[in-house]
């Protein structure tokens, strides 16, 4: 739909009210289910795993997004370190101090029996938030894009750093969020220093978003500031159609 009025992100009186605090990404990226599992996996993290850990007070938002065979035919570059990777988990945090309870959390619903599924990890990574923008005909705020319903994400891997905020003017993409990773923090301890990582939100269909947010990526990369690691789309989960998307197909 047309949305009317004036941007948020014009508005001094509305930013006035209030900015979100999300400024930490715990950022899980995993390969399919070996066993072809991957429709059990994400009932039992979404309707359980998920939702438990909205009980950390500084958790923000979640986001699970998975990839099928149609975005891997258009992902704009997938190499070896992420070429595998075929769901990616998204915890927003108002800060780094949410670790050690997110820890805990996990061994606690482990113990308890509640994690009977586990998919192959890939790689996880941490990452401070480093700049965000909403597209204008969005008229939500780029401070709550990620809250803002999506169809899936875009999302961009890259060595090295470099503003994202003009992929937003591209059709389907409602904003963007970069982040920067460092040291991970305790209990992880993990050096991801020198990536980007960057969220396109879509309102409309990823696989048909990616060819113009492809272009757009390779463009980005010609300078050489930045090297193109993933740049890939990805749908998001619609509750209770668990089936709808997956990496093997339906």
């Amino acid at each position: 739909m047309h949305l009317v009025g004036t941007p948020s992100d014009n508005l001094p009186k509305v930013l006035g009210t209030g900015h979100d605090t999300g400024n930490f990404a715990y950022i899980s990226l995993s390969a399919r289910e070996p066993d072809g599992r991957d429709a059990e996996y994400i009932e039992w993290h979404s309707l359980d795993h998920r939702p438990e850990q909205h009980r950390l007070p500084q958790l923000r938002q979640s986001l699970r997004v998975v990839s099928t065979p149609e975005c891997r035919k258009v992902r704009a570059i997938s190499t070896p370190a992420y070429n595998a990777v075929d769901h990616v988990m998204t915890y927003l945090f108002s800060g780094y101090a949410s670790m050690p309870d997110f820890i805990v959390l996990g061994h606690a619903l482990g113990d308890a029996g509640r994690m009977p599924l586990r998919l192959p990890l890939v790689s996880y990574l941490t990452a401070d938030l480093a700049g965000k923008v909403a597209a204008t005909r969005a008229v939500a705020g780029a401070e709550v894009i990620p809250f803002r319903p999506a169809l899936g994400i875009y999302l961009i891997i890259e060595q090295g750093h470099a503003p994202a905020a003009d992929l937003a003017d591209i059709t389907g993409v409602a904003g963007v969020w970069w982040y920067h990773t460092g040291v991970a923090p305790a209990p992880y301890n993990d050096d991801f220093t020198g990536l980007q990582v960057t969220y396109c939100y879509l309102d409309a269909d990823p696989v048909l978003v990616a060819a113009q947010l492809g272009e757009a990526v390779k463009a980005r990369w010609e300078s050489g500031e930045v090297q193109g690691l993933l740049a890939a789309p990805f749908y998001s989960i619609v509750p209770f159609e668990w089936t709808r998307y997956l990496p093997s197909g339906n």
